[in-house]
Protein backbone atom coordinates (compact mmCIF):
# COMPACT_ATOMS: atom_id res chain seq x y z
CA UNK A 1 0.00 0.00 0.00
CA UNK A 2 2.69 2.45 0.77
CA UNK A 3 4.37 1.81 -2.08
CA UNK A 4 1.39 2.40 -4.38
CA UNK A 5 0.65 6.06 -2.22
CA UNK A 6 4.09 6.58 -3.39
CA UNK A 7 3.74 6.14 -7.02
CA UNK A 8 0.48 8.26 -6.80
CA UNK A 9 2.77 11.17 -5.11
CA UNK A 10 5.13 10.94 -7.61
CA UNK A 11 2.24 10.70 -10.19
CA UNK A 12 0.47 14.00 -8.55
CA UNK A 13 4.03 15.50 -9.09
CA UNK A 14 4.69 14.77 -12.66
CA UNK A 15 1.38 16.09 -13.36
CA UNK A 16 2.14 18.93 -11.51
CA UNK A 17 6.02 19.88 -12.71
CA UNK A 18 5.07 22.89 -14.73
CA UNK A 19 3.67 24.64 -11.74
CA UNK A 20 6.46 24.19 -9.83
CA UNK A 21 9.28 26.99 -9.74
CA UNK A 22 11.62 27.83 -12.47
CA UNK A 23 14.99 27.37 -10.10
CA UNK A 24 13.44 23.94 -8.93
CA UNK A 25 12.84 22.86 -12.47
CA UNK A 26 16.40 23.49 -13.23
CA UNK A 27 17.89 21.70 -10.37
CA UNK A 28 15.84 18.59 -11.49
CA UNK A 29 16.86 19.00 -14.87
CA UNK A 30 20.65 19.31 -14.17
CA UNK A 31 20.23 16.54 -11.44
CA UNK A 32 19.18 14.04 -13.76
CA UNK A 33 21.95 15.07 -15.75
CA UNK A 34 24.19 14.07 -12.81
CA UNK A 35 22.51 10.94 -11.89
CA UNK A 36 23.43 10.00 -15.76
CA UNK A 37 27.29 10.55 -15.45
CA UNK A 38 26.66 8.72 -11.63
CA UNK A 39 25.34 5.70 -13.41
CA UNK A 40 28.40 5.62 -15.99
CA UNK A 41 30.79 5.52 -13.02
CA UNK A 42 29.25 3.27 -11.09
CA UNK A 43 29.20 0.79 -13.96
CA UNK A 44 32.68 1.45 -15.39
CA UNK A 45 33.80 0.50 -11.83
CA UNK A 46 31.88 -2.48 -11.49
CA UNK A 47 33.13 -5.82 -12.61
CA UNK A 48 35.88 -8.04 -11.98
CA UNK A 49 38.46 -5.34 -12.66
CA UNK A 50 36.30 -2.63 -12.68
CA UNK A 51 37.83 1.08 -14.35
CA UNK A 52 41.27 0.03 -13.69
CA UNK A 53 42.12 -1.54 -16.64
CA UNK A 54 43.09 1.19 -19.11
CA UNK A 55 41.82 -0.44 -22.34
CA UNK A 56 38.16 0.38 -20.16
CA UNK A 57 39.28 4.21 -19.15
CA UNK A 58 39.98 4.30 -22.52
CA UNK A 59 37.02 3.88 -24.47
CA UNK A 60 34.75 5.36 -22.29
CA UNK A 61 36.66 8.70 -22.66
CA UNK A 62 36.61 8.29 -26.07
CA UNK A 63 32.83 7.30 -25.66
CA UNK A 64 32.46 9.86 -23.42
CA UNK A 65 34.11 12.72 -25.84
CA UNK A 66 31.89 10.83 -28.86
CA UNK A 67 29.01 12.14 -27.05
CA UNK A 68 29.65 15.63 -26.71
CA UNK A 69 30.89 15.76 -30.50
CA UNK A 70 27.78 14.44 -31.38
CA UNK A 71 25.56 16.79 -29.24
CA UNK A 72 26.80 19.69 -31.74
CA UNK A 73 25.42 18.00 -34.57
CA UNK A 74 23.54 20.53 -36.53
CA UNK A 75 20.35 18.69 -36.73
CA UNK A 76 20.34 18.46 -32.98
CA UNK A 77 21.37 21.97 -32.39
CA UNK A 78 17.98 23.54 -34.82
CA UNK A 79 15.83 20.67 -33.28
CA UNK A 80 16.48 22.43 -29.83
CA UNK A 81 16.74 25.43 -30.19
CA UNK A 82 13.47 25.99 -32.94
CA UNK A 83 11.16 23.84 -30.21
CA UNK A 84 12.55 26.10 -27.30
CA UNK A 85 11.70 29.04 -28.99
CA UNK A 86 8.20 27.57 -29.58
CA UNK A 87 7.39 27.07 -26.14
CA UNK A 88 9.09 29.79 -25.40
CA UNK A 89 6.68 32.01 -27.82
CA UNK A 90 3.73 30.05 -25.31
CA UNK A 91 5.21 32.17 -22.62
CA UNK A 92 6.52 28.61 -20.76
CA UNK A 93 9.49 28.17 -19.32
CA UNK A 94 11.23 24.90 -21.18
CA UNK A 95 14.21 23.84 -18.78
CA UNK A 96 14.22 20.45 -20.00
CA UNK A 97 13.97 21.02 -24.16
CA UNK A 98 17.66 19.83 -24.59
CA UNK A 99 17.74 17.22 -22.35
CA UNK A 100 14.37 15.72 -23.24
CA UNK A 101 15.30 15.56 -27.02
CA UNK A 102 18.97 13.91 -26.08
CA UNK A 103 17.84 11.65 -23.70
CA UNK A 104 15.41 10.74 -26.52
CA UNK A 105 17.72 10.35 -28.89
CA UNK A 106 20.38 8.58 -26.69
CA UNK A 107 17.78 5.81 -25.63
CA UNK A 108 18.11 4.44 -29.27
CA UNK A 109 22.12 4.12 -28.14
CA UNK A 110 21.76 2.85 -24.55
CA UNK A 111 19.50 0.22 -26.04
CA UNK A 112 21.39 -1.11 -29.16
CA UNK A 113 24.39 -1.16 -26.85
CA UNK A 114 22.97 -3.25 -24.24
CA UNK A 115 21.54 -5.29 -27.17
CA UNK A 116 24.95 -5.68 -28.64
CA UNK A 117 26.43 -6.86 -24.96
CA UNK A 118 23.72 -9.11 -24.71
CA UNK A 119 24.69 -10.96 -27.40
CA UNK A 120 22.01 -9.96 -29.99
CA UNK A 121 23.09 -10.38 -33.36
CA UNK A 122 20.15 -8.00 -34.78
CA UNK A 123 21.55 -4.91 -34.04
CA UNK A 124 24.43 -5.82 -36.32
CA UNK A 125 21.61 -5.84 -39.07
CA UNK A 126 20.32 -3.23 -38.14
CA UNK A 127 23.92 -0.87 -38.60
CA UNK A 128 25.01 -2.71 -41.95
CA UNK A 129 23.80 -0.61 -44.87
CA UNK A 130 21.38 -1.98 -47.47
CA UNK A 131 19.58 -4.28 -45.08
CA UNK A 132 15.57 -3.53 -45.14
CA UNK A 133 15.95 -2.87 -41.41
CA UNK A 134 18.84 -0.37 -41.38
CA UNK A 135 17.06 0.98 -44.90
CA UNK A 136 13.33 1.13 -42.59
CA UNK A 137 15.10 2.89 -39.77
CA UNK A 138 16.43 5.14 -41.71
CA UNK A 139 13.31 6.41 -43.54
CA UNK A 140 11.30 6.47 -40.09
CA UNK A 141 14.16 8.52 -38.57
CA UNK A 142 14.87 10.91 -41.22
CA UNK A 143 11.07 11.36 -42.76
CA UNK A 144 9.99 12.37 -38.79
CA UNK A 145 13.20 14.49 -38.20
CA UNK A 146 12.97 16.48 -41.67
CA UNK A 147 8.81 17.05 -41.41
CA UNK A 148 9.70 18.49 -37.69
CA UNK A 149 12.33 20.84 -38.60
CA UNK A 150 10.80 22.10 -41.58
CA UNK A 151 7.14 22.48 -39.45
CA UNK A 152 9.82 24.33 -37.25
CA UNK A 153 11.52 26.25 -39.69
CA UNK A 154 8.77 27.75 -41.28
CA UNK A 155 6.62 28.70 -37.92
CA UNK A 156 10.23 30.29 -36.63
CA UNK A 157 10.54 31.92 -40.15
CA UNK A 158 7.57 33.36 -40.23
CA UNK A 159 7.85 34.95 -36.71
CA UNK A 160 11.50 36.24 -38.40
CA UNK A 161 9.61 38.12 -40.96
CA UNK A 162 7.26 39.65 -38.85
CA UNK A 163 10.21 40.82 -36.09
CA UNK A 164 11.99 42.00 -39.16
CA UNK A 165 9.02 44.12 -40.38
CA UNK A 166 8.21 45.56 -36.58
CA UNK A 167 11.77 46.28 -36.24
CA UNK A 168 12.30 48.51 -39.79
CA UNK A 169 9.04 50.20 -38.05
CA UNK A 170 11.55 51.25 -35.09
CA UNK A 171 9.59 49.30 -33.03
CA UNK A 172 5.96 51.02 -33.17
CA UNK A 173 4.06 48.64 -30.72
CA UNK A 174 6.15 48.64 -27.85
CA UNK A 175 4.96 45.58 -26.28
CA UNK A 176 6.15 43.59 -29.37
CA UNK A 177 9.09 40.98 -29.49
CA UNK A 178 10.60 38.69 -31.97
CA UNK A 179 9.23 35.79 -29.14
CA UNK A 180 5.58 36.92 -29.42
CA UNK A 181 5.40 37.27 -32.98
CA UNK A 182 5.59 33.65 -33.66
CA UNK A 183 2.40 33.32 -32.10
CA UNK A 184 0.34 35.37 -34.83
CA UNK A 185 -0.43 35.15 -38.55
CA UNK A 186 -1.73 33.12 -41.23
CA UNK A 187 1.48 30.67 -40.97
CA UNK A 188 1.17 29.92 -36.62
CA UNK A 189 -2.54 28.93 -37.66
CA UNK A 190 -1.73 26.64 -40.39
CA UNK A 191 0.94 25.26 -37.86
CA UNK A 192 -1.03 25.05 -35.00
CA UNK A 193 -3.10 21.72 -35.52
CA UNK A 194 0.74 19.66 -36.93
CA UNK A 195 2.41 20.93 -33.47
CA UNK A 196 -0.35 20.69 -31.53
CA UNK A 197 0.96 17.28 -30.32
CA UNK A 198 4.40 18.70 -29.04
CA UNK A 199 3.08 21.07 -25.78
CA UNK A 200 5.71 20.67 -23.14
CA UNK A 201 9.43 19.70 -23.34
CA UNK A 202 8.36 15.89 -22.41
CA UNK A 203 7.24 15.17 -25.72
CA UNK A 204 10.18 16.26 -27.95
CA UNK A 205 11.92 12.90 -25.81
CA UNK A 206 9.70 11.17 -28.54
CA UNK A 207 11.24 13.32 -31.21
CA UNK A 208 14.41 12.58 -30.03
CA UNK A 209 13.95 9.10 -30.53
CA UNK A 210 12.58 9.02 -33.76
CA UNK A 211 15.47 11.61 -34.63
CA UNK A 212 18.25 8.61 -33.37
CA UNK A 213 16.36 5.28 -34.86
CA UNK A 214 18.70 5.91 -38.49
CA UNK A 215 21.74 4.77 -36.71
CA UNK A 216 23.47 7.62 -39.81
CA UNK A 217 25.23 9.38 -37.18
CA UNK A 218 29.36 7.99 -37.69
CA UNK A 219 29.78 9.06 -33.73
CA UNK A 220 27.04 6.35 -33.09
CA UNK A 221 27.99 4.25 -35.12
CA UNK A 222 31.14 4.34 -33.93
CA UNK A 223 30.69 3.78 -30.61
CA UNK A 224 28.53 0.96 -31.45
CA UNK A 225 31.26 -0.96 -33.64
CA UNK A 226 33.59 -0.01 -30.43
CA UNK A 227 31.25 -1.55 -27.93
CA UNK A 228 31.56 -4.87 -30.23
CA UNK A 229 35.06 -4.78 -30.11
CA UNK A 230 35.58 -3.93 -26.42
CA UNK A 231 33.48 -7.22 -25.69
CA UNK A 232 35.76 -9.65 -28.29
CA UNK A 233 38.65 -7.62 -26.23
CA UNK A 234 36.94 -9.76 -22.62
CA UNK A 235 35.62 -6.47 -21.32
CA UNK A 236 32.79 -6.88 -18.46
CA UNK A 237 29.47 -6.52 -19.51
CA UNK A 238 28.74 -4.00 -16.81
CA UNK A 239 31.64 -2.20 -18.05
CA UNK A 240 30.48 -2.25 -21.49
CA UNK A 241 26.96 -0.87 -20.60
CA UNK A 242 29.33 2.14 -19.60
CA UNK A 243 30.18 2.99 -23.05
CA UNK A 244 26.61 3.74 -24.29
CA UNK A 245 25.65 5.71 -20.58
CA UNK A 246 28.77 8.00 -20.96
CA UNK A 247 28.09 8.70 -24.66
CA UNK A 248 24.33 9.67 -23.60
CA UNK A 249 25.63 11.62 -20.22
CA UNK A 250 27.93 13.98 -22.20
CA UNK A 251 25.19 14.42 -24.95
CA UNK A 252 22.74 15.12 -22.35
CA UNK A 253 24.97 17.78 -20.80
CA UNK A 254 25.69 19.62 -23.94
CA UNK A 255 22.13 19.88 -25.30
CA UNK A 256 20.55 20.58 -21.51
CA UNK A 257 22.98 23.56 -21.52
CA UNK A 258 22.33 24.65 -25.22
CA UNK A 259 18.18 24.19 -24.51
CA UNK A 260 19.08 26.59 -21.33
CA UNK A 261 20.45 29.00 -22.81
CA UNK A 262 18.37 29.86 -25.78
CA UNK A 263 15.48 29.48 -23.11
CA UNK A 264 17.14 32.38 -21.57
CA UNK A 265 17.85 34.10 -24.63
CA UNK A 266 14.41 33.88 -26.06
CA UNK A 267 13.07 34.78 -22.41
CA UNK A 268 15.08 37.79 -22.05
CA UNK A 269 13.08 39.28 -25.32
CA UNK A 270 9.36 38.84 -23.49
CA UNK A 271 10.77 40.72 -20.28
CA UNK A 272 12.60 43.82 -22.93
CA UNK A 273 10.72 43.76 -26.20
CA UNK A 274 11.64 46.64 -28.08
CA UNK A 275 15.03 46.68 -26.99
CA UNK A 276 15.75 43.54 -27.56
CA UNK A 277 13.64 43.09 -30.76
CA UNK A 278 16.47 43.12 -33.56
CA UNK A 279 18.85 41.18 -31.32
CA UNK A 280 16.33 38.08 -31.38
CA UNK A 281 14.97 38.85 -34.72
CA UNK A 282 18.38 37.90 -35.95
CA UNK A 283 18.85 35.28 -33.33
CA UNK A 284 15.23 33.78 -34.75
CA UNK A 285 16.02 33.79 -38.52
CA UNK A 286 19.47 32.03 -37.92
CA UNK A 287 17.35 29.21 -35.98
CA UNK A 288 14.93 29.32 -38.96
CA UNK A 289 17.29 29.36 -41.35
CA UNK A 290 19.17 25.94 -39.59
CA UNK A 291 16.25 24.25 -39.25
CA UNK A 292 15.09 24.85 -43.12
CA UNK A 293 18.41 23.91 -44.29
CA UNK A 294 18.58 20.86 -42.11
CA UNK A 295 14.69 19.97 -43.44
CA UNK A 296 16.32 20.13 -47.22
CA UNK A 297 19.24 17.89 -46.88
CA UNK A 298 17.07 15.63 -44.41
CA UNK A 299 14.28 14.84 -46.52
CA UNK A 300 16.89 14.88 -49.50
CA UNK A 301 18.45 11.81 -48.24
CA UNK A 302 14.73 10.50 -47.52
CA UNK A 303 13.99 10.66 -51.38
CA UNK A 304 16.85 9.10 -52.38
CA UNK A 305 16.99 6.02 -50.06
CA UNK A 306 13.03 5.69 -50.42
CA UNK A 307 13.16 6.19 -54.36
CA UNK A 308 16.52 5.38 -55.60
CA UNK A 309 17.61 9.04 -56.48
CA UNK A 310 20.97 9.47 -57.94
CA UNK A 311 21.11 12.26 -58.82
CA UNK A 312 24.16 15.42 -58.28
CA UNK A 313 22.03 17.76 -55.85
CA UNK A 314 21.52 14.64 -53.59
CA UNK A 315 24.83 13.39 -53.37
CA UNK A 316 25.92 16.88 -52.61
CA UNK A 317 23.26 16.53 -49.50
CA UNK A 318 24.31 13.51 -48.55
CA UNK A 319 27.41 14.11 -48.01
CA UNK A 320 27.03 17.35 -45.84
CA UNK A 321 28.77 16.81 -42.31
CA UNK A 322 26.28 18.18 -39.85
CA UNK A 323 28.57 18.02 -37.22
CA UNK A 324 31.02 20.61 -38.86
CA UNK A 325 27.82 22.76 -39.67
CA UNK A 326 26.80 22.75 -36.06
CA UNK A 327 30.34 23.76 -34.72
CA UNK A 328 29.95 26.67 -37.08
CA UNK A 329 26.13 27.12 -36.13
CA UNK A 330 27.18 27.82 -33.03
CA UNK A 331 30.45 29.93 -33.20
CA UNK A 332 27.76 32.21 -35.42
CA UNK A 333 25.36 32.37 -32.40
CA UNK A 334 27.92 33.17 -29.70
CA UNK A 335 29.59 35.85 -32.24
CA UNK A 336 25.82 36.86 -32.69
CA UNK A 337 25.29 37.38 -28.79
CA UNK A 338 29.05 39.00 -28.34
CA UNK A 339 28.33 41.52 -30.76
CA UNK A 340 25.16 42.23 -28.65
CA UNK A 341 26.62 42.71 -25.78
CA UNK A 342 29.49 44.75 -27.08
CA UNK A 343 26.92 47.16 -28.70
CA UNK A 344 24.68 47.15 -25.61
CA UNK A 345 27.47 48.39 -23.79
CA UNK A 346 28.67 51.19 -25.91
CA UNK A 347 25.28 52.53 -26.29
CA UNK A 348 25.31 52.52 -22.07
Amino acid sequence: MTALNQMAAISALYRRRGQLPLRTRLLVTLGAVAALHAAAVVLLFSGPAGGGQPLVLGLVLTAYLAGVKHSYDWDHIAAIDNSTRKFVAEHKDPVSVGFAFSLGHSSVVVLAGVLLVAGASLVGSLMTEGTAGNTALGLIGSGVSGLFLLAMGVFNGSAFLQAAKAYRSAGADQGVSAVDLGTKGFVARLLARPLSRVQRPGHIYVIGFLFGLGFDTATTIGLLVMTTAASLAGVSPLALLALPLSFASAMTLCDTVNGMAMMHMYRSALRHPLRKLGFNAVITGLSAVSALFISVITLGGFCAAAFGLRDPLTSWLGAIDLGDGGLVLVGVLLAVWALNAVRRRLSA
